[in-house]
């Protein structure tokens, strides 16, 4: 091993992915707020391993002074989506940001490894704000479906373990694995729509109770306690029933309580002003 500083080595990398992860993140939040559907599900990130990246250099004659160029993932980051199709989308919008440049692509979904492995990889350079001045990373941006990560992570945790010299018996069960992986992905695919359905009910769901607790909780600002317990009353009864019509109805009443009281006290505090 060289005589390098390895934490100021991969410092950069680290930043980067850090950076990548936080920007991804905000892509799926504003995403899902533009079109109540986000194809991204979630982001994970990680710096190489000194020893991975030694084990890398030496399996591909990458010499110690090219590690930069040579090894393309020391910064790693995973986005994760539902279905097959949405990675496509996702890929699209990584190509159109303007804070990295994709330099190549690599698609192991339409072209899947012998092994079974299937995902999209992009290595891409990234521009890194250091102490010293802007430095350019390389980073591998990895999207799959969460049922080829889950196969992934298997396969990569099996492999450190026999050295990637896997048994037959298990390279064997491992592909059988990936095809049942991908009929997985295949069937959700073709209920897509049902799915994508049934989690937005759950979400609007979910939405409506938090906005009436809130709500709820608001009245006590107004000392509005009698009305506060019985909205709530209302809303326990609601809920016992599963009535989200019902709910629906009561959280427009609650506003409508608190439209009132507000115009009320910005009565009450204009006349204070005389």
């Amino acid at each position: 091993m060289d005589g390098r500083d390895w934490g100021l080595f991969l410092l950069p990398y680290e930043q980067a992915v850090e950076e990548l992860k936080v920007k991804f993140k905000t892509m799926r939040s504003e995403l899902k707020k533009r079109q109540e559907y986000a194809p991204i599900e979630f982001v994970t990130g990680r710096v190489k391993k000194i020893s991975s990246i030694l084990d890398k250099a030496k399996r591909l004659d990458v010499p110690m002074d090219e590690l930069e160029t040579g090894i393309e993932d020391i910064a790693g980051i995973r986005i994760m989506c539902q279905f097959v199709e949405d990675i496509r989308w996702v890929a699209q919008y990584v190509r159109s940001r303007k804070d990295l440049t994709v330099l190549y692509e690599k698609d192991y979904i339409t072209n899947f490894k012998d092994s079974g492995y299937r995902s999209f990889h992009m290595i891409a350079e990234y521009p890194v704000q250091t102490a010293f001045g802007q430095k350019m990373v390389l980073a591998e941006i990895q999207i799959r479906t969460l049922a080829m990560n889950f196969w992934a992570t298997i396969e990569h945790s099996l492999n450190y373990k026999y050295h990637n010299s896997l048994p037959d018996d298990i390279r064997s069960r491992l592909k059988t694995a990936a095809e049942a992986a991908m009929v997985l992905d295949n069937e959700m695919s073709s209920i897509r729509e049902d799915i994508l359905s049934a989690q937005k009910s759950f979400e609007d769901d979910s939405s409506i109770v938090h906005r009436i607790l809130t709500d709820i909780h608001k009245l006590y600002f107004f000392h509005l306690i009698v009305e506060a317990i019985a909205f709530r009353k209302r809303f326990d009864e609601l809920w016992q029933e599963h009535d989200f019509e019902g709910l629906k109805e009561l959280s427009s009443d609650i506003k409508v309580m608190l439209r009132a009281e507000s115009v009320k006290v910005s009565g009450e505090e204009d006349e204070s002003q005389f």
